[in-house]
This record gives structure tokens, C-alpha cells and sequence, in this order.
């Protein structure tokens, strides 16, 4: 009687345990959908705003170093409302924000110089289709530093990526622009800083992975540690280097107007969003995001800018669409033997 008891009693705080995870679960669904709307459409909504808004005089390393603020601030406010900021500043020291940080704080800081640069030399839809390719570097550096293996269907959708890359970088460096850039322009400031990009983007990734699930280092914590640090190397280099001219001549916000904080924010906004996707929905819920800002660059520029994407385009679209959904939905299963 007392086991069947026992055994009543455990049925009942399962069933109880049941419901209540199912709803946690709705509820963490509605706000991965919330999350994952906002993130699509301000990943695809960056380049055309930072093309409207940002003049072209304006001094990069100004607009950079405004974004990693930006995003400091954003960061500390999300601590200060889900009330972690206190425990995250005790446990804090500098060894370990410089050992998490500080390299992939470096990596980042070169890789939105290059990004920023590329913004105003390449049409929003190939800059947001070749800045795909940082997939297949985040996987080529999450083996290299995590040990992390890809299954054959996602060893295929890389190869897809990259035939689409290419095709991208012939039409792009080919073809007239509608602003009569030279080709060469075109492909050593848009395409190229915009692929070494990608490339730092994937290493950085990895190492922020591993500090984050290997050493449990707290993403919001990160992100204003790798601010910080990205801006201190950002002011060092401009000693010697033709912003830091630029702005000693002319000034910090030399071609800034108001509406120049709009992509500033716009990122900092994108940043926290990217980390909200990650913690609650994972890296396949973010790959499909990234799709869907794919199409909602392709749209907006349409409406916005009148201009049709280009045959190369219309033919690597469905590549990176291809390739990104077929990484993100055939993940490598660890094998009895293996396990």
C-alpha cells in the first residue's frame, strides 16, 4: 500500500513537472519567435540603413567605435533589469575578461572596420549574400578549436556556399554599378574586405563559443568586456593610421548627422539580439533568421531603391538559401560506436 502510495504521489509531481515545462516551453517559444523577427529584420535592414544614413565622409573608425558603445549600453541595460549586474561585477577579474575577451575583442573590432568599408562599395544583397560565408569558417574554426564534426549533407551545403560566393564575386566585379564604380574598386573595397571578414567573423565565433560553453562566461559580460577591449585597440591604432588624422583634423563626428545614430543603435540593438536567439533558440532557429534576412534584404531594396538584384544574384540566392538551410537541418549525430 505505502509503495503504491510512493508511487501515486511520483505519477502526480510528474504530470505537474510535465505541464509546467510545457508551458515554460510555449512561453520560450513565443519569445524565440519575438527574438528571431526583430533579429531578421535588423540583419537584413543594416546594410541599406547604414547606406542611407551614413555619409560617406564620415570617418569609419568614428561609426565603429560609436557602435561598441552603443552596445555597452545596451548590454548593462539588459543586466540591469534581469538583475545580474551585481553578481557578474563581483565575480569579475581582468585575467579572465582578458583571457575570454580580449582576442576575440581584437578580431571583432578589424572584422567592423572591414564590414563598414564594405557597406558603401558593394549593393546591399551581395554584401548581405558574401557576408553568408562567415558559416563556413565558423564551422571551419568551431573543428579546429571545439573539435566539433559536420555530417556530410553540411560538408555539401558549405561547398554550395562557396560556389555561391563566387558566383556573387564575378557578377559583382564584372558588371557596371549604377554609381559607375570601377570593377577593381569594387572588388578590393567591397568584395574582399567584406570575405576577410567572414573569415574573422568565424574565428572569433569559435572563440567565443568556447568561452561561453566551455568556461561558462556570461554572454552580456562578454560582449561589454569585447567592446571595451575593441575600442581600446581601435584608439591605439588611430596614432598612426589615416582616421586618426582625419579625425584630429576634423573632428570625431566630422559627416555625422542625427540620423547617423539610427544604424549605431541599429546594431548595438542587433548585437543583444544575438545573443537572445543563441540563449533560447540555438544556432538552428539563427541560421533560419539569416535566411530570412536574405529576403528581407532582396525586398527592401527593391521598394527602397528601385533596383532589381542581378542575374548572378537571382542564381546564388537559392544556392545560400539551399546551403544554409541544409547546414542548419542535418546537424552531425554522434554514432553508437562514437558514443
Amino acid at each position: 500500500m505505502a509503495a503504491a502510495a510512493a508511487a501515486a504521489a511520483t505519477g502526480s509531481k510528474r504530470k505537474q513537472n510535465g505541464s509546467k515545462s510545457e508551458s515554460e516551453r510555449e512561453s520560450s517559444d513565443k519569445r524565440v519567435w519575438l527574438y528571431s523577427a526583430l533579429l531578421a529584420l535588423q540583419y537584413g535592414a543594416q546594410p541599406l540603413i547604414s547606406k542611407r544614413f551614413v555619409r560617406r565622409e564620415v570617418i569609419v573608425t568614428s561609426l565603429v567605435l560609436a557602435c561598441e558603445v552603443a552596445k555597452v549600453l545596451c548590454a548593462l541595460i539588459v543586466l540591469t533589469i534581469n538583475g545580474s549586474l551585481a553578481k557578474l561585477c563581483k565575480d569579475w577579474s581582468l585575467v579572465k575578461a582578458l583571457t575570454f575577451s580580449g582576442l576575440p575583442a581584437a578580431i571583432y573590432a578589424l572584422q567592423n572596420s572591414l564590414l563598414q568599408i564594405s557597406y558603401k562599395n558593394l549593393d546591399s544583397l551581395t554584401f548581405s549574400m558574401l557576408n553568408q560565408t562567415k558559416l563556413f569558417f565558423t564551422a571551419f574554426f568551431g573543428f579546429m578549436i571545439l573539435r566539433q564534426k559536420q555530417s556530410i549533407p553540411q560538408i555539401g551545403a558549405l561547398f554550395l556556399l562557396i560556389i555561391a560566393a563566387v558566383l556573387l564575386s564575378i557578377g559583382e566585379g564584372t558588371r557596371k554599378s549604377s554609381r559607375n564604380r570601377n570593377p577593381e574598386e569594387v572588388l578590393f573595397y567591397g568584395i574582399v574586405p567584406v570575405l576577410v571578414a567572414s573569415v574573422l567573423s568565424g574565428l572569433a565565433s569559435a572563440l567565443c563559443q568556447w568561452a561561453s560553453q566551455v568556461k561558462k562566461h556570461s554572454s552580456y559580460l562578454m560582449t561589454i568586456e569585447m567592446s571595451i577591449f575593441g575600442s581600446m585597440c581601435l584608439l591605439a591604432s588611430m596614432y598612426k593610421s589615416p582616421d586618426g588624422d582625419a579625425m584630429r583634423k576634423s573632428g570625431f563626428f566630422y559627416g555625422w548627422t542625427p540620423l547617423t545614430l539610427v544604424p549605431v543603435l541599429a546594431n548595438a540593438v542587433g548585437g543583444i539580439l544575438v545573443g537572445l536567439v543563441t540563449t533560447y533558440a540555438g544556432g538552428v532557429r539563427k541560421g533560419f533568421v539569416i535566411v530570412s534576412a536574405l529576403l528581407v534584404t532582396a525586398l527592401l531594396q527593391f521598394i527602397f531603391e528601385g533596383k532589381p538584384p542581378s542575374l548572378y544574384c537571382i542564381v546564388a540566392l537559392p544556392l545560400v538559401i539551399t546551403s544554409i538551410s541544409m547546414y542548419q537541418k542535418y546537424p552531425y549525430r554522434i554514432k553508437k560506436k562514437e558514443a
